[in-house]
């Protein structure tokens, strides 16, 4: 099942995220989500670019009833990638308030999103509804992809290969 937001008439949603800005609505709803940080064999990280935004992101989304965040996060990365992955490594915990994600419904949820670190165990790269593209990028090349702040920062975290994770 897709955790891709869509408004009353079936339509997708936009999105906006927000990062220490003070212009930022105020957040009225949080939701548990998971995401992962993803490097194949070449020390490449995949990417998707998000279809609500058109921002390059690690794959991940919101936390569906019944499943834990591990489930979460290997159903995400499969269903936006093509990708089951193995979730090894707890990278950090994100819930800063200052991150907010507006959706043109007018909901706007804080940041509640704890980021693992896994690897590829089968598939075969795909696109989805909620990722109009996948690729493995080379990590010298980040800085040319648009990618928002707060998932910088969680690559930026995994890539300090702290053995605690973050919370932030």
């Amino acid at each position: 099942m897709s955790s891709r937001r869509l408004g009353q008439s079936g339509r997708a949603l936009s999105r906006r995220d927000f990062y220490n800005d003070p212009t930022a609505p105020r957040a009225n709803n949080i939701v548990p989500a998971a995401s992962a940080v993803v490097l194949n064999a070449d020390d490449q990280i995949l990417l998707i670019r998000r279809t609500d935004n058109g921002l390059w992101s690690i794959p991940g989304g919101t936390m569906e009833p019944g499943e834990d965040i591990t489930s979460c996060c290997i159903r995400e990365v499969e269903e936006e990638t093509g990708f089951r992955i193995n979730v090894f490594r707890l990278i950090g915990i994100y819930s800063d308030p200052s991150h907010v994600v507006a959706y043109d419904d007018g909901e706007v949820r804080q940041s509640f999103s704890i980021c693992f670190s896994g690897s590829i165990v089968s598939g075969k790269l795909r696109t989805s509804s909620e990722s109009s593209e996948v690729a493995f990028v080379p990590l010298a090349d980040l800085d040319t992809y648009d990618i928002h702040s707060s998932i910088r920062l969680r690559i930026e975290d995994y890539l300090t290969n702290k053995t605690e994770p973050f919370i932030r």
